[in-house]
């Protein structure tokens, strides 16, 4: 039996007085949770090592039952969901952490008070139109009222969980909504292609380019550097009492700059992908280096502001809600050295040289390919994309990844 896909809509939500004292108390609750289940999971598992007994070593289900059994009075006002999903996330950190597949996953760590995302997540709240309401524990003093949301919940279906995270001074309600599998797009059968080329500041794809850094995120770039400057003044002026008010100020200006910079880039993630997915069935990016590109100190910056990953992301977990096909082509496909027209790949050897971000050894133009074999004078971006588009129809399968 296939299981049913599970969609998340992230809400906004505005919480009274008294609830916002609520999700203060269960964050910091899921907190508890977390770092003791952490300690608890290191502890069993030293001592499955010291004794070389591989039946106690931990597992969500013993970890969660040593919390239970250990519980303070306190405790018991607070919901039991909170605990639960805590322990069922850390066993998730760890098996990401033990994936091969995952190669970046770190360790599970501690987490901490002072982080500037605080949250907790609980598996037995329910939705009423435009209103959310918690699961209410049996000792806790508060008196729960519904939590008034931004818009009505975008999907139908049984709600698996709901995470209220608070960030700087606005609420946010992710839900996550298990719904019934949609059918194939009418275009599906048409196998349409959309190659994706990921450039620095823009992306290039079959109808054109799309903009990543726009004036509005350059000037609140410049806003962050600004308030950069202001804090290193006064950390380097005073630097044993430098959190002052004035200095508490600033730095809540600076983050309210990183949460419209990151609004901004989900707001135009989520509409190119929603945008692509509704026009083509097979969408073909390319496996990018970034680590190695970020080793130069003069790209980081720029590449860390070009949303490489997240764009991926979203365009992969969105096609597979629609059976559409993901093709990521090898690392070491030379999309922009390929001739789109001939197939004559450019090298080191070859006359002209290979295309670098000068361009190639005769014109020095970065914008422009020309092909020394059948004199093809191309946009060097795309040109790429009609590379990708060939790769994902008529390369060797074996060469690509498709999911």
């Amino acid at each position: 039996m296939d299981r049913m896909p599970v969609k998340t809509h992230k809400i906004r939500c505005y919480p009274n007085a008294e609830i916002r004292t609520v999700i203060a108390e269960l964050t910091d609750y899921n907190r508890f949770c977390w770092n003791q289940g952490l300690t608890t999971w290191n502890d069993m598992h030293e001592a499955s090592l010291i004794m070389n007994d591989k039946k106690i070593r931990p597992s969500e289900r013993s970890v969660r039952n040593e919390l239970v059994q250990n519980k303070a009075d306190w405790q018991y006002q607070r919901s039991a969901r909170v605990l639960q999903t805590a322990i069922h996330r850390l066993h998730q950190a760890w098996q990401n952490f033990f994936n091969p597949n995952m190669p970046d996953t770190h360790r599970p760590k501690f987490h901490s008070k002072r982080d500037p995302k605080q949250s907790f997540t609980t598996d037995r709240a329910t939705v009423n139109g435009k209103f959310l309401t918690l699961d209410r524990p049996h000792g806790t003093k508060h008196h729960f009222t519904a939590i008034k949301l931004a818009e009505t919940l975008r999907f139908s279906g049984v709600i698996k969980a709901v995470t209220i995270t608070k960030l700087g001074d606005k609420f946010y309600a992710s839900i996550a909504v298990s719904v019934e599998d949609t059918p194939r797009p009418a275009f599906y059968e048409s196998w349409d292609i959309a190659g994706i080329d990921l450039n620095v500041g823009h992306i290039n794809w079959n109808d054109g380019e799309v903009n990543t850094f726009t004036p509005r995120m350059a000037v609140l770039h410049q806003r962050v550097k600004v308030y950069q400057k202001r804090l290193a003044r006064k950390r380097r002026e005073n630097p044993k009492h430098f959190r002052s008010k004035n200095y508490q100020r600033t730095q809540a200006k600076l983050n309210r700059t990183y949460q419209k910079i990151n609004a901004l880039q989900d707001d135009l993630i989520h509409k190119f992908s929603q945008q692509i997915t509704k026009t083509f069935a097979v969408f073909c990016l390319e496996d990018l280096n970034v680590r190695g590109m970020k080793m130069s100190k003069d790209k980081v910056k720029n590449l860390q502001r070009s949303l490489f990953r997240r764009l991926r992301t979203a365009i992969e977990y969105k096609a597979a809600w629609q059976h559409q096909h993901v093709v990521i082509a090898d690392r070491f496909f030379p999309s922009t050295q390929r001739c789109s027209n001939c197939g004559f790949i450019k090298t080191a050897d070859s006359y002209g040289g290979k295309m670098t971000l000068r361009g190639d050894s005769i014109y020095h133009d970065h914008d422009i390919y020309r092909c020394y074999e059948c004199g093809m004078v191309m946009n060097r971006d795309e040109n790429a994309v009609q590379n990708l588009i060939a790769y994902a129809a008529g390369l060797p399968s074996e060469r690509a990844t498709v999911h």
